[in-house]
């Protein structure tokens, strides 16, 4: 079914998390001129078009980039695995006062971060957060700036070179788009909760996502938005960064714990999604034992990479 809104409105839901009460560091300010232009130049074809079912043509198309999906998830490393593990049992750990100990002010969930970072140097990993700047151009279409953490590990390639895992704690939210057709949204949510991986394994995920969003959209009859495309996406994670341990000293002062209303509801959801999240992958291992899941897996697995 077809449902018209006000063009400014929609998009707004499809930049969700990034422009007005999201968590994300990009600028708002260049992210606001892009949703302008882009809307100027044309991008949105009318509320005509404006549909979220499946059509036949680009269901089967969405549902192999699903399959690449599920694929990613489980070729992971066992550190990875491990990582992962821990991260969400330390992220449903986090309580609301550790919060108002971190950082004052308007923080866009950056004290959730370096809570996490804490834990985690805790635990013996080399962990910070990061804080990556781009600036727009040619390929890159605007200037903007993420915060994730990071984890270092000397050990894992031969000869003693480290190598960087990328922690996202809201990692979903940069593939939301406007109007998604029913089977994008299960793709949107089939997505890890937090994205723990290596930068390789990152971009994977990145580029079946665009192609999903690419898809999605041609359905509706509508363009990729800027801020959707791989460019931009890659810009976020691959771009020169900041390693910080802490908060700096002057975000320490005046801690209100109204300051961190927005920071504890956003953690009250993440903690919910990672405990669905877990509580499935408990219920999911049995199943994964069993040699014919090996073997449909394995199948399956070699479909994929004659497709990719």
């Amino acid at each position: 079914m077809c449902a018209a809104t006000a063009t400014g409105e929609w998009w707004g839901r499809g930049i969700t998390g990034q422009i007005g009460g999201g968590y994300s560091h990009e600028s708002e300010h260049d992210l606001a001129l892009m949703v302008s232009d882009f809307l100027e130049n044309g991008g949105s074809s009318g509320p005509d078009s404006w549909c979220s079912s499946d059509s036949d043509s680009g269901f089967s198309d969405l549902h192999f980039l699903a399959d690449k999906i599920s694929f990613y998830r489980h070729s992971v490393t066992q550190y990875e695995s491990d990582l992962l593990s821990l991260v969400q049992s330390l992220l449903v750990s986090i309580k609301e006062a550790d919060l108002h100990l971190v950082k004052s002010g308007s923080c866009n969930a950056s004290c959730i971060r370096f809570s996490l970072v804490k834990l985690l140097r805790l635990a013996g990993y080399d962990a910070a957060v990061c804080v990556s700047r781009w600036q727009g151009g040619s390929k890159v279409p605007g200037a903007g700036d993420h915060e994730y953490v990071d984890v270092v590990n000397g050990n894992i390639n031969i000869g003693g070179s480290s190598e960087r895992l990328i922690i996202d704690i809201d990692f979903r939210s940069h593939f939301e788009i406007a109007r998604a057709v029913d089977s994008y949204d299960r793709i949107l949510k089939s997505l890890p909760v937090v994205y723990v991986g290596s930068l390789n394994r990152l971009k994977q995920y990145l580029q079946v996502m665009v192609e999903a969003a690419k898809s999605s959209l041609k359905q509706n009859s509508m363009p990729l938005p800027p801020w959707r495309s791989l460019a931009y996406l890659q810009a976020k994670w691959h771009s020169p960064y900041q390693r910080h341990l802490s908060p700096d000293e002057q975000d320490f002062s005046s801690i209100n714990s109204s300051d961190h209303k927005q920071c504890c509801e956003h953690l009250k959801r993440l903690q919910s999604s990672l405990q669905s999240e877990m509580e499935e992958e408990r219920l999911l291992k049995p199943i994964n034992t069993d040699n014919n899941w090996r073997m449909k897996r394995e199948r399956r697995r070699h479909s994929l990479l004659r497709g990719l």
